[in-house]
């Protein structure tokens, strides 16, 4: 049967053999001599050998024996070892290491997670990987724990029982056109007044659903995917589109927004989790730093 170190009892003979003696080495542990000197007793009895020479004379320096000499680099190792994995686990508790994975809707990515993560980081030594996508892509990376959790709406929240949904965010469904477009001048729009223009689908235009606006949907000729190319063509005047307010590129000065007041049309997003997972330290931490921000 293998003997089963304390890691005491290592640290003892380290400091033992270090130190040439017992009584340093007991004020270096706090502990009192007859403790330290039963410690390595100890030791030495799981090992079947002794560490350190028997001297007649107490005034004799502490020697290691030669199987004590073959032991003590074995003993530093397990040491350096054990102090390495209790280092990163207490950081990793105290969310000042780690790896945190968040996929997010592009609107919330670019609009609110920089100033989040930078406040949140600060000075802890964090891995981050951000994955961007509309919600459904998001919802996807969540159920194959690509991800520690999503930022996302979650449309058909009777369907997803295996995630948790905490609303964060909430915006308001608008038009969005050129400036030069006829619709722009408008303050506010009723859905029926984009049926004589080039509609253009996008992936936030599902929210349509299930409203007077719907027939919207069959309307649309286009869709585009991805924002960038989806801003291209809105600048180049290939048609409108709609999109919540957060999704609307703010500093762009040749799109303009337009609230739709009929339907009012709200979106709401939050942090996507699942419901029979744990969240590491670091994850749980940016969790409930995002929900004290926006609080």
């Amino acid at each position: 049967m293998l003997p089963e170190f304390k890691v005491a009892q290592l640290r003892h003979f380290v400091w033992v053999a270090e130190l040439k003696g017992f009584h340093l080495a007991a004020e270096k542990a706090h502990r009192t001599q007859p403790a330290i000197s039963l410690s390595i007793r100890d030791l030495e009895n799981k090992l079947g050998e002794a560490l350190f020479e028997k001297h007649n004379s107490r005034a004799a320096k502490t020697e290691l024996t030669p199987f004590g000499k073959h032991f003590l680099p074995k003993a530093k190792e397990l040491l350096a070892h054990h102090d390495r994995i209790a280092e990163d686990m207490t950081l990793l508790a105290e969310h000042k290491t780690g790896h945190l994975r968040i996929a997010s809707v592009p609107s919330i990515a670019s609009r609110f997670l920089p100033e989040l993560l930078l406040n949140f980081i600060g000075e802890r030594k964090l891995h981050v990987s951000v994955f961007d996508d509309n919600s459904g892509a998001v919802l996807k990376m969540i159920e194959n724990q690509q991800v520690d959790f999503g930022i996302a709406s979650l449309f058909d929240e009777q369907g997803e029982s295996e995630k948790h949904f905490t609303p964060v965010w909430e915006d308001r469904l608008g038009v969005v056109c050129p400036n030069d477009h006829p619709l722009a001048s408008s303050s506010e729009l009723h859905w029926q007044a984009l049926r004589q223009y080039r509609l253009i689908s996008n992936g936030t235009s599902r929210l349509l659903e299930g409203s007077e606006a719907e027939s919207l949907l069959a309307h649309s000729q286009y869709y585009i995917s991805n924002m960038i190319s989806l801003v291209a063509m809105l600048e180049a005047g290939f048609g409108v589109t709609t999109l919540p307010w957060y999704a609307f590129p703010k500093d762009n000065s040749r799109l303009t927004f337009i609230p739709l007041h009929t339907p009012m049309i709200t979106r709401r997003i939050g942090i996507i989790r699942l419901n029979n997972k744990s969240l590491t330290p670091p994850a749980q931490a940016l969790v409930d730093f995002i929900l004290a921000s926006q609080s």
